[in-house]
């Protein structure tokens, strides 16, 4: 398997060089024809889907990340025409000057080269990260989890469908499920140029610690929203409402409510029909605990442990914390974020000040909720991931982010002395 494997790398890396030179009209138009295409073959689509969740139990919080259908395939489609229609970011020139000496000198953004996203139970990252890496000129390595390998075989092959038409097709490839070859695709310095995880912690952990080329680490979502004391009630009801059920399986979910003293006496209303509406079960502080009882279903309210603090939960459950003051919600968040999104309900324009200025996380939210912390939702058509780090890419990452630059320096005989 490793030198097939290998080969086909090498057949990846040679078509970014092609797609350097196919123009924005031509990229547009093969977009717009897989979207057209994944529409057609919805059924075949949606057949290996089954065949995917026939083996997932409907209980794993995955398992609606994994589930397609038609509405779902259908925005899928919208997202892909959506970043056809999207100003093309390469050969923006980014700044520009000229020397003393006659050298004009300007950065111009350009395509990554080969872009390796590895990633679990998301047959629809499979079209998204095609759209967004051949619309900046990218070749694109896929590697998917065992749970999706139907599904995401059959959206390349609708894919590749319309790129044979353009002998474009090995500007995808789609590795084999099998974990064997993850190890291949992150040591294949010179074939890729780098690797993007986009799933569960320990799956981010696995590349940053044995890829031997560049990562983009997008992180796992333990997501925070601060009431504090100057909230408005029934603001601060829709928004936790929205964050934490709106999606359970995303991570742009809320895990954590964190309440400020003054607020507390509110606390049963914000949560009021979690739990029969949508069974969310509560790990509550001592506090809040006391409070909610006698006002929450019983069977759906635990004391919270330590150990329940810091968790991406991905279901219908969700901690409760009670603070004192803003600065007790800020480091609480400090401590437990994984710098995602975090987000603040209030009405004192000073704390909100505070709070967007302090906390470190890729998305910051006053009065919103989390649930926005996707790419199509900023504008961006869609995205490969949300990156938490600092370098490069931070947030949802869409076309700009699948860029780099170069210099162009222009002459006219200098040399220097």
């Amino acid at each position: 398997m490793e030198r097939e494997l290998l080969e086909g790398l090498k057949a990846v890396q040679k078509a970014s060089r092609k797609l350097i030179g196919i123009s924005d009209d031509l990229k547009k138009q093969i977009l717009n024809e897989v979207a057209d295409l994944a529409t057609n073959r919805s059924e075949s689509i949606l057949e290996a889907n089954v065949k995917d969740l026939a083996r997932m139990d409907p209980e794993d919080p995955k398992y609606d990340r994994l589930l397609l259908n038609q509405d779902r395939l259908q925005g899928i489609a919208d997202d892909m025409r959506s970043v056809a229609a999207l100003t093309n970011p390469l050969g923006q020139v980014l700044d520009e000057h000229a020397k003393e000496n006659g050298l004009i000198i300007s950065r111009v953004s350009v395509p990554i080269g080969v872009i390796g996203v590895v990633y679990e139970s998301r047959p629809n990252v499979t079209f998204d990260v095609f759209a967004l890496t051949f619309k900046t000129g990218n070749a694109c390595v896929l590697k998917g989890s065992r749970d999706a390998a139907d599904s995401n075989e059959a959206i390349v092959a609708v894919i590749k469908e319309v790129l044979r038409k353009y002998n474009l097709e090995e500007a995808l490839l789609l590795a084999p499920a099998a974990r064997e070859a993850l190890p291949v695709i992150l040591t294949a310095e010179g074939y890729v140029d780098c690797i993007i995880p986009r799933g569960s912690q320990g799956l981010i952990d696995f590349v940053r610690k044995n890829a031997s080329i560049p990562v983009i680490e997008t992180g796992a979502g333990i997501v925070h929203t601060y009431v504090d004391a100057s909230a408005t009630v029934e603001k601060a009801k829709a928004i936790v409402l929205n964050a934490k059920t709106r999606r359970v399986s995303v991570c742009n979910a809320l895990d954590c409510l964190i309440i400020h003293q003054d607020l507390i006496s509110a606390l049963p209303m914000i949560v009021k029909g979690m739990d029969e509406r949508f069974g969310v079960e509560i790990m509550a502080d001592d506090r809040s605990f006391g409070v909610l009882t006698g006002h929450y279903q019983e069977s759906l309210l635990k004391p919270a442990e330590e150990s329940d603090y810091g968790v991406e939960w991905l279901s219908h459950k969700m901690t409760i914390k009670v603070v004192d003051s803003l600065e007790e919600a800020l480091e609480h968040i400090a401590t437990y974020s994984s710098k995602h999104s975090e987000a603040i309900v209030a009405e004192d324009q000073s704390v909100i000040d505070q709070f967007l200025m302090r906390v470190d996380a890729a998305c910051v939210y006053a009065n919103a909720s989390t649930a926005f912390s996707d790419g199509s939702e900023f504008g961006l058509g869609a995205e490969i991931g949300i990156s938490t780090q600092k370098l490069h890419a931070r947030g949802p990452m869409g076309l700009r982010e699948m860029t780099s630059y170069k210099w162009i320096v222009k002459g006219d005989g200098q040399i220097r002395a």
